[in-house]
């Protein structure tokens, strides 16, 4: 499980609630959260805890900039444009029992608390952006109990665990915040099991997720975002990995493919590429200089963690990164099987306006490098507006076969799974 390449973080679920019925009572409604506490079949899930903490690596210390919470539902900065991904778009107001640092929001939603992660499978799953300096936290001060439990070590020595608790609330009908229900429902965990609160060296991470009227109680089994696996140099706008990942599926690439990114910017997408898909061939570019470097940064870094898998055979990627002008690209007509690429929002990267004049031309020039009747392109943009009159204007090459509807830190956005018509596209010039 630890190995699924679309999914972000991981946890067992203790128990489920479809429709549970909080009072009106902010007292009442925080008391019952307690009294739950006791009523939970916390034996199983702590026990696959266990198991999940027996396989798993020991790490030497844990990175505090990666404590986050694996069921969180907030949006952060990061993919695509922006961040994570998110299928479901609610207009509920969403809450997290996060501390607010340097982690800028995204907009789309009030967000109580800027940070956040969920748990997610692919492209049409919910997945949240770029990871904050600190998970969703609870204060160790306010909440004396956001921690339960009490463990065995392997020498039989009885020792208190630490936890926390992290609570993620989306709906607009609850009497009560994140950090309130966190708090209190902590202070019950940590009075059932005698366990210790600790915001940041915890063993245990207990999940607390309410939307509506459902709620989730859950333990997790990820310390931090399976999403970080590819990227050490992040830029302004890195793609989640495990975005990336769910992109290149829908495309289905096939052996020998060449798959080309012509603004990969820090490099996410080809690198997922030609991690999970060996047999094809990869070429990242983007008019950036510092974006290209950042990619070659990138891809270094993975080639010294397969040096460090293997090193008696370390090979290299099937990947190589360029700079380039996106508008007049160095590739042959008709030499490409897909191109894959996150378009800038004309947000944190470039302007609206000027996406009026570049998505066009940029889908021409997708056209012209693309095999004709076997191309196909996968796009990832919140400029829904200015993309769908750009492919209207270029309907004679691309014919549009799937739309998938993300949430991008924040911003709803939507992949575009494009088909290459058999019409020529325009040469512009000699490419060599």
């Amino acid at each position: 499980v630890h190995r699924l390449r679309s999914v972000d973080n991981l946890f067992v679920v203790v128990q489920e609630f479809k429709d549970y019925q909080f009072k009106e009572n902010k007292e009442d409604a925080l008391k019952d959260l307690e009294d739950l506490v006791k009523k939970l079949p916390w034996t199983d899930p702590l026990k696959v805890w266990e198991l999940n903490n027996s396989l798993k690596k020991k790490k030497t210390k844990r990175k505090k900039h990666n404590l986050q919470s694996p069921a969180s539902r907030e949006k952060l900065s990061d993919g695509g444009e922006e961040g994570g991904a998110d299928q479901n778009n609610s207009n509920d107001q969403e809450d997290c029992a996060q501390n607010p640092v340097a982690v800028e929001p995204t907009g789309g939603q009030d967000t109580e608390n800027p940070q956040g992660v969920t748990s997610s499978n692919g492209v049409e799953e919910e997945e949240d952006s770029e990871p904050s300096d600190v998970g969703a936290e609870v204060r160790a001060s306010s909440e004396s109990g956001s921690r339960a439990g009490d463990g065995q070590t392997g020498e039989g020595e009885p020792r208190v665990l630490r936890f926390r608790v992290t609570c993620n609330r989306a709906g607009d009908k609850h009497s009560f915040t994140s950090n309130e229900a966190a708090r209190d429902f902590g202070g019950a965990v940590q009075e059932h099991f005698q366990w210790k609160a600790d915001m940041t060296n915890f063993d245990v991470e207990v999940l607390l997720n309410i939307h509506s009227n459902e709620v989730v109680v859950g333990i997790a089994l990820t310390e931090e975002s399976l999403h970080r696996r590819n990227i050490t140099h992040f830029g302004p706008t890195t793609l989640r990995s495990t975005l990336a990942y769910g992109m290149l599926r829908l495309c289905d690439p096939q052996p020998t493919d060449i798959i080309v990114d012509p603004m990969c910017g820090t490099g996410a997408i080809p690198i997922e590429g030609a991690a999970e898909w060996p047999y094809c061939y990869h070429i990242a570019g983007d008019n950036s200089p510092q974006a290209v470097k950042r990619a070659a940064n990138n891809i270094c870094s993975l080639l010294r963690k397969n040096e460090s898998k293997d090193s008696s055979t370390a090979p290299g990627v099937p990947l190589d990164v360029i700079q380039w002008d996106i508008c007049n690209l160095p590739l042959r007509t008709g030499s490409v099987d897909i191109v894959v690429t996150d378009m800038p929002f004309g947000k944190r990267i470039g302007s609206k306006k000027k996406n009026w004049d570049l998505y066009p031309a940029c889908l021409m020039e997708m056209g012209r490098i693309c095999t004709p009747g076997t191309g196909r392109a996968v796009l990832l943009t919140q400029d829904k507006k200015c993309f769908a009159k750009a492919l209207s204007r270029v309907g004679h090459i691309w014919r549009r076969a799937q739309t998938v509807w993300v949430n991008v830190g924040g911003l709803h956005a939507a992949v575009y799974l494009l088909r290459r018509t058999w019409e020529t596209a325009g040469e512009r010039r000699p490419c060599w």
